[in-house]
């Protein structure tokens, strides 16, 4: 495994984990019958949307990369 692909590894399965990390604490808030507003909420969106954009960023490097090899 070169470098490279280590990173890319490491950076799908942080990503993941973010979203994990998001999810978990959205049903924490909803669990608790919390406000519309409360931080645990924000906080879930905000590690879902920093998850998703990572690997939305990492698959479109990917493929920018694949096209100017061929």
């Amino acid at each position: 495994m070169t470098g490279r692909q280590a990173h890319r590894a490491g950076t799908f399965v942080l990503s993941l984990l973010m979203v994990a990390i998001g999810v978990a604490l959205i049903v924490q808030a909803a669990g608790e019958r919390g406000s519309i507003v409360s931080p645990r909420l924000l906080l879930g969106v905000l590690f879902i949307v920093a998850g998703v954009g990572r690997l939305y960023l990492q698959a479109r490097r990917g493929r920018e990369a694949g096209s100017r090899e061929t």
